[in-house]
């Protein structure tokens, strides 16, 4: 916990996130500065650790008690809220919030440090977790608007080909859908001269209709004024009216007048008003003949940008695919400039070897030639030596053999004998000192052979 990974916020940062993500209602509501500080309050700590679960995880308060415990207590009915919230968040949660040593006090005994970092750690991972959501769902937008896009681009596709399909007439009877075409054009231009005609007239005879109606209803207005005229005369000659009612009488008469003068004026305008209707729907109907003229051009050029734009696609496709070739290419030119090299690394080390190699026979043919030579020295000398040992035997013979005769001659004459003896045992030393010698030549020899 020394090197966090996370910032630590500050209780105002804390306490603010966690009233407005996580709490809701009354707890949000009470929850403040003094749950956390000076001395966290472990009730307000585990009512946090529990809504964090059940805002992540969907773990609901009232499973807390189903979760077996992780450490060996002595009473763990005690603690069963705090060790299910102790192994769900030691095990699971908090080594997602680069939190890896919780233990059971930060839940029964909090301090204030500690239980800030856990709780900026958690604060960490709700950020993180929104912001990632956030992004999935623009990736999943973007999916199905593109699984959308294909299916629309594939049914236009089809319907194009269907509309080609059924658009494209066959040589053999191109001359009568030609003739066809141009009695459909007469008949459609006939039929819309009877139709413009036929509703002028329609128009033209319920106007009259109306116009007949008003005029019985005001002949029949000016019968009923005509009789109430009668009716006045005769009641004014047995009634003395009074002037006011008279009066009002008149006026009450005016208005109604006044009124059908309005109504016949209203009428006379509302035929006006049709037969500028009517011209107008004739304007319209040619506007509308020529916008359907250029949505019938725009529809080829869509058609004709459609195509284009295929082929751009067809041309990027097999672009795309000339640059991967390109690439292999490079790459296989690459790998083997790299054999290359590393075949000539090897023939030019295998030339130097062979170098060497013919430099070591040479050597070695020159040494052998050396020692040949050496041998044939030392077999001379051996030959010497065995030649010098051979005369040096015959010589040693040869005095054995004076030796021999000397002593028989020394035992015929006894007072020399002593001399003699005494000669003779000097020439064997000197014999066996001289054998002595050659031996030891002959074994150094040997030895330097």
């Amino acid at each position: 916990m020394a090197e966090n990974t996370f910032p630590i916020y500050n209780v105002d940062a804390i306490v603010n996130f966690y009233r407005t993500e996580v709490l809701t209602g009354q707890e949000a509501k009470h929850f403040t500065n003094s749950d956390l500080t000076p001395t966290p309050k472990p009730e307000a700590v585990q009512t946090l650790y529990m809504r964090v679960l059940h805002l992540l995880y969907r773990f609901r308060p009232e499973c807390h008690f189903m979760v077996p415990p992780v450490d060996n207590l002595q009473y763990p009915e005690y603690h069963e809220g705090a060790t299910a919230l102790m192994s769900v968040y030691m095990r699971q949660f908090l080594p997602v919030c680069m939190v890896y040593d919780f233990s059971l006090n930060d839940l029964l005994t909090p301090k204030k440090q500690r239980t800030l970092t856990i709780l900026s750690a958690i604060m960490n991972f709700v950020h993180f977790r929104n912001q990632r959501m956030v992004v999935i769902l623009f990736l999943c937008c973007q999916r199905a608007d593109l699984e959308r896009l294909q299916t629309y681009t594939r049914a236009n596709l089809e319907m194009e080909k269907k509309i080609q399909m059924l658009t494209t007439i066959p040589p053999e009877q191109q001359a009568e859908a030609d003739e066809l075409a141009a009695e459909v054009a007469e008949l459609h231009a006939t039929n819309m001269h009877e139709l413009q005609e036929n509703v002028l007239n329609e128009n033209i005879a319920e106007w009259k209709t109306k116009i007949a109606e008003k005029s019985q209803k005001l002949a029949q207005v000016k019968v009923d004024i005509s009789s109430l005229k009668e009716e006045i005369g005769k009641l004014k000659s047995q009634i003395v009216e009074s002037p006011e009612e008279l009066k009002s009488q008149m006026e009450k008469m005016r208005e109604n007048v006044r009124i059908i003068k309005n109504s016949i004026k209203e009428a006379d305008e509302r035929v006006v008003e049709l037969q500028n209707m009517v011209q107008n729907t004739t304007h319209a109907e040619a506007e509308i003949q020529q916008m359907y003229n250029l949505l019938q051009d725009l529809e080829s050029s869509m058609n004709t940008t459609k195509q284009r734009q295929e082929e751009y696609q067809e041309l990027t496709i097999q672009h795309e695919k000339v640059q991967k070739e390109l690439k292999n290419l490079c790459m296989e030119e690459g790998q083997l400039k790299r054999s290359l090299a590393m075949k000539l690394d090897k023939e030019s080390k295998q030339s130097i070897r062979r170098r060497m190699k013919k430099e070591m026979k040479e050597q070695h043919i020159q040494d052998c030639d050396q020692i040949h030579l050496k041998r044939e020295e030392m077999a001379n000398k051996i030959q010497e030596i065995s030649r010098e040992t051979q005369q040096l035997k015959a010589k040693t013979q040869n005095l054995r053999d004076i030796g021999s005769k000397e002593t028989e001659k020394a035992q015929v004459q006894a007072p020399p004998e002593c001399l003699l003896h005494s000669s003779l045992e000097d020439l064997h030393r000197r014999i066996e000192m001289q054998t002595m010698d050659l031996k030891k030549d002959v074994v150094k020899m040997s030895a330097n052979f």
